[in-house]
């Protein structure tokens, strides 16, 4: 599985992993690069499936999958020790390495993440599964935006949002592959689990988000041991994009709290 490294922006600077929602690209942390890459060594990449590593992905397809799959890629490129920043799915994804190759994970940032599928998001899948079943790719590319923002910010943004629909449908994952990604995140279940999670844990979510009920990360809050909860007014599901100098300063903040020792090689190497 192919990676995309900045390069590191001082000796020993950590590594931190950006992982994507059901989308799966990369791309989808842009807002995020240039704040990030200045501090740390950034991993992002496209999901199996998805983007730049095209694959046919098998019908019992999990989260765990998922999360062995990214490590066997950051252990290629010579990665052995990582901070994961999830959102949605990829926060999911970031839970079940912490648990599974605890030894790798330094600490986690969820962003809009949760323990079970809540039955609020569970009816907007099934809509949005219902519009693709009907209207295929362009009708599941035409409502994504409705559940990532809010209504005004798309408004305000019309001319770029279609520019991405065009992107989004140009290179979209395929129907089988969404089928497949969206049953594993349907599958995935932390509700037992996210107590053994000893790394420390930053949660992000944003009030107003749509698709995924900020009491998630409440409830996320609550099973994670010493973890933090940062919430944002307004953003919608994607707030990382619509809000992106607030989140920014959230996540820096709170990587900088996760990684004290990351903030001393810093002081150390200016």
């Amino acid at each position: 599985m192919k990676l995309t490294l900045t390069p590191p922006p001082f000796p020993g600077a950590p590594v931190v992993v950006m992982i994507a929602g059901l989308g799966g690209t990369g791309s989808y942390w842009l807002a995020q690069m240039t704040a990030l890459s200045a501090r740390f060594q950034v991993v992002c990449y496209d999901q199996c499936g998805t983007g730049n590593n095209p694959a046919s992905l098998p019908d019992n397809y999990q989260i765990s999958d998922m999360a062995s799959e990214l490590l066997s890629a950051l252990q290629q490129a010579g990665v052995e020790r990582f901070c994961v920043v999830g959102h949605a799915l990829g926060a999911l994804v970031g839970m079940q390495l912490a648990l599974d190759y605890p030894q790798a994970v330094s600490a986690l940032v969820l962003v809009n993440g949760w323990l079970s599928l809540d039955a609020h998001t569970r009816r907007c899948f099934h809509i949005r599964e219902r519009l693709l079943l009907a209207g295929g790719p362009q009708a599941w590319v035409q409502a994504q935006p409705l559940f990532l923002f809010p209504a005004d910010w798309l408004s305000a943004h019309a001319p770029r949002m279609e520019a991405e629909e065009a992107l989004a449908l140009a290179h979209f994952q395929g129907e089988h592959n969404l089928q497949r990604r969206l049953q594993a995140l349907k599958n995935a279940d932390f509700s037992s689990s996210a107590g053994q999670i000893a790394c420390p844990t930053l949660i992000l979510c944003s009030q107003d988000d749509m698709l995924v009920p900020w009491t998630c990360s409440q409830r996320l809050q609550q099973a994670l041991a010493g973890s933090e909860l940062r919430v944002m007014a307004r953003g919608g599901h994607a707030c990382n994009v619509s809000e992106s100098e607030e989140f920014n300063g959230l996540l820096l903040d709170g990587l900088a709290t996760l990684l004290p020792a990351s903030a001393q090689l810093q002081k150390e190497y200016l």
